[in-house]
């Protein structure tokens, strides 16, 4: 199972943890680890793009593993940026675990 951990104190993002496999299909088929993983880098990818954000990443060798941490001390129009981006990414993998709970779970420390 992916398990997505977003930590949110006061409402704002500052880091989420994706850890796991899906094991829905075999390796190559696997929609939802291809899904989970296509918005989790899209996000992390679009902070690097749009904003002046150089967020804190660890990978896993082996894959299955992905941390990024939003620096506190960003400019507020960074973090509202930041923000929307990171909203985005918990709104899309909110429809992928409605559909496929059984392979992913989020988890939201607020």
């Amino acid at each position: 199972m992916i398990k997505v951990v977003f930590d949110a104190p006061q409402e704002r993002i500052a880091s989420f943890t994706l850890s796991g496999h899906a094991n829905f299909a075999k390796k190559g088929s696997d929609i939802v680890c291809a899904g989970v993983s296509a918005v989790s880098f899209g996000a992390v990818n679009a902070i690097m793009s749009l904003t002046d954000v150089k967020p804190e990443i660890e990978q896993g060798r082996e894959g299955g593993y992905l941390r990024c941490a939003i620096p506190a001390n960003i400019s507020p129009e960074s973090e509202e940026k930041v923000q929307l981006l990171l909203n985005g990414m918990l709104v899309s993998l909110q429809t992928i675990e409605r559909d496929y709970g059984k392979y992913m779970k989020i988890i939201l420390n607020q």
